[in-house]
């Protein structure tokens, strides 16, 4: 029961049989958890609420095989027999995620250790490493007797292999050996790993690879580059080896995938995606006022999203895997979170989420969970359902989300979102910026979100100022090539692209020479792909086209005001945060510079042409205010220019096969709003559907959403 190496897949588009040309809509299901015999009850109500899909199977291994070798598969026939019976689909999960009591008591050695020699105590779930042989000789029996059993039933359309894989970085014995070969292998000999890591420094260098020490008390940035790396490469292999398993039994037209929690520490997910048919992901946002278009107060939980820019960015960040439209396999539904954290939505806010996660490429929305549990750690994660398992206002608005979806019906197929600009996405600077963060927090301890921070701060600008994104990849972008890029997206944006190859950073120098907008954040072009800093003038291959360098930078302890330009008018709010570079000007024109004693003798933001295309600096995290400022001088006419909007209104939009775009307009606030469309359109949601004529001004309740076609 060996796991090898992931192993290229081409993801294949989904089939009729798996509903791809209609929005699929439902939420995970667990009949298992409730107190009674609710199976016919629950489903009912999911058909009046207009679900098509439900996710089940994937927490209970102790039920699937409660005992060693001992299977009850059964248990969920009722289920599937009664989904099917009432057209709604289902996506099977592998229980691989969640480790019965006999197989810990059994194999101890499986316990993950989060440092040498410390295993994770039991009693909570993903403690175990899951590249440990004893686990992935119980875990492909199970695999294989579930999927065996239920591959052929009608109602499963698709599998999920385990549930938000990579939350732990492994550090068991197996596993550092493991790393180590792999370490021989790349680099062939101790005096070259001794170059690439630079072990010179504080004594170091090692003369044989058994000197090379554990992680534990690593300080090297090298070192732990490599090692972060290889713990994704490790749950890229777990999920492309469940996926293998799965296809020998699946349908053709069935699909696998598995559900991505993206702050995890040990992914990297454009590589754990090449190996399943379609993203999948769990965007949790913060609701309430933490969802009007303007609130930038951070939500007390870290896999938590605060802000609209927030929702956008993390179906967008879905979108990037594979540059493909996405299932949402878990997101909110009533309060999520701890028993101290009982934030409802608003009313209107849950179509609002839904509307905005399909405008940027869902093609399903699915609850965590049907019904509010009434035991376990997840008591007060609540469900379409309240602890009374009595239909209420959630569940209402569910429905009214249901019918709408229904309404539209297939006419999203082939759906594309809209891009005005293209953000690159570095997971190795993620990576790197989570062990020596350049960014601190009151002036003293590292922030451990620098970089999900830096490329936030942009990405709000696009939303900010009206525009539109596409996060792409370092290496998508690479296997695009300049020209194909400048055509689809005439701005890209470089936020802290510190760990590069030249090939990488060369890219972004032939992307500005061919016609191309370039916006380079700091900390791009830093540092090498180990992470060294760069033996160059900073930013390195870019410095020359953009005409300006540094060799200073400094943390802000506090928000500096900028003064903009004729070229850069800046808003009042415009603020200079964090970071600044100390740029020298050799050629660029400087748009914005910052009020300080000392630091105004550095621009803030400069410009100049280069080839055909343009590169302009932000040599500080921007606000939301100066980003979008910025963003406009880039994106003068954003595709969804022509509507008219008060302050509190976006709009998403994307293309269909035809032509036609599809407009998503949102009002993210408690007072009405209105908006003016540029030309004839008509509601996509109704089934006599309201047409408006072009300079038509329509009012919008209060976090209120609409799905609008041309024509």
């Amino acid at each position: 029961m060996t796991m090898h190496p992931a192993t290229a897949h081409t993801p294949q588009p989904l089939t009729a049989a798996a509903t791809p040309d209609r929005i699929l809509f439902g939420a995970a299901y667990y009949a298992e958890y409730q107190l009674g015999d609710r199976l016919d009850t629950d489903l009912d109500l999911m058909v009046e609420a207009g679900f098509t899909v439900i996710r089940v199977g994937e927490s209970v291994w102790s039920t699937w095989e409660p005992r060693d070798g001992e299977f009850d598969l059964d248990w969920l026939l009722p289920v599937l027999d009664g989904a099917h019976a009432r057209g709604i689909s289902v996506i099977l999960g592998t229980p691989t995620y969640a480790v019965p009591p006999w197989l810990q008591q059994s194999h101890p050695e499986i316990a993950a250790q989060t440092k040498t020699g410390e295993p994770m105590p039991w009693g909570s779930r993903q403690e175990v490493d899951y590249s440990h042989p004893a686990f992935l000789f119980h875990a492909e029996r199970v695999i294989r007797a579930i999927v065996e059993r239920y591959a052929d039933h009608p109602a499963v359309i698709g599998f999920q292999v385990d549930n938000e894989p990579g939350m732990l970085l492994f550090h068991n014995p197996s596993t550092f050996r493991r790393f180590v070969r792999q370490l021989k292998a790349k680099y062939g000999t101790v005096d070259e790993l001794n170059k690439a890591w630079g072990l010179v420094y504080w004594s170091h260098r090692i003369a044989d690879w058994s000197e090379l020490w554990t992680p534990d008390g690593n300080a090297q940035p090298q070192y732990d580059l490599a090692w972060r790396q290889f713990q994704a490469q490790v749950t890229t292999e777990f999920i492309s080896w469940q996926a293998d398993i799965v296809r020998e039994y699946s349908r053709p037209e069935q699909f696998v995938t598995t559900c991505i929690a993206y702050p995890r520490p040990a992914i990297d997910d454009e590589k754990l995606v090449a190996a399943l048919d379609i993203t999948a992901g769990n965007p949790y946002y913060g609701v309430q006022d933490h969802l009007s278009l303007d609130h930038v107060k951070p939500v007390p939980t870290s896999w938590t999203s605060t802000g609209v820019a927030g929702l956008y960015r993390q179906a967008d960040r879905l979108f990037s895997s594979n540059q493909r439209r996405f299932l949402v396999t878990e997101t909110n539904a009533w309060s999520i979170g701890g028993a101290s954290q009982n934030y409802p939505p608003y009313p209107g806010q849950l179509k609002q989420s839904a509307f905005a996660l399909i405008a940027r490429g869902a093609t399903q929305i699915e609850y965590w969970h049907w019904h509010t549990l009434h035991f376990g750690t997840e008591t007060y994660w609540g469900g379409v359902l309240p602890h009374s398992q009595r239909p209420g206002r959630v569940y209402r608005e569910v429905a009214e989300i249901g019918a709408a979806l229904k309404q539209i019906g297939t006419r999203l197929d082939g759906y594309e979102p809209d891009a005005d600009v293209a953000i690159l996405w570095s997971t190795a600077t993620r990576f790197a910026f989570d062990f020596t963060p350049p960014l601190n927090v009151d002036g003293t301890t590292g922030r451990r979100d620098s970089y999900q921070h830096i490329v936030d701060a942009f990405h709000a600008g696009v939303i900010g100022a009206g525009a539109q994104a596409r996060i792409l990849h370092v290496a998508q972008a690479v296997a695009i090539g300049a020209a194909e890029l400048v055509r689809r997206f005439p701005v890209l944006v470089a936020p802290a692209v510190y760990i590069a190859d030249d090939d990488e950073l060369q890219l972004l120098a032939d992307y500005a020479q061919a016609g191309g907008h370039l916006i380079v954040g700091p900390r791009t072009g830093y540092a090498d792909e180990e992470a060294r800093a760069r033996l160059a003038v900073a930013p390195d291959k870019l410095h020359d086209a953009a005409g300006v360098w540094y060799e200073e930078f400094t943390n802000l302890d506090d928000e500096l005001a900028v003064t903009g330009s004729e070229a850069l008018p800046l808003s009042p709010e415009a603020r200079a945060t964090d970071w600044a570079d100390g740029l020298v000007v050799e050629g660029a024109d400087v748009l914005a510079t910052y009020e300080h004693s000392s630091f105004g003798r550095f621009p803030a933001v400069t410009t100049r042409g280069a080839g055909t295309g343009r590169i302009t600096y932000v040599g500080t995290v921007p606000n939301g205010a100066l980003s979008a400022d910025v963003v406009r001088y880039a994106v003068p006419q954003p595709i969804a220019a022509g509507w008219t909007r008060g302050d509190t209104v976006t709009v998403a939009s994307g293309t269909l096969p035809d032509g036609a775009r599809v407009w998503f307009v949102h009002n993210w606030s408690a007072s009405g709003a209105t908006v003016t469309v540029p030309h004839d359109v008509s509601d996509l949601t109704e089934a006599d559907p309201a047409r408006h004529l072009a300079g038509t001004e329509i009012s919008l309740e209060p976090w209120s959403s609409l799905a609008l076609v041309d024509g």
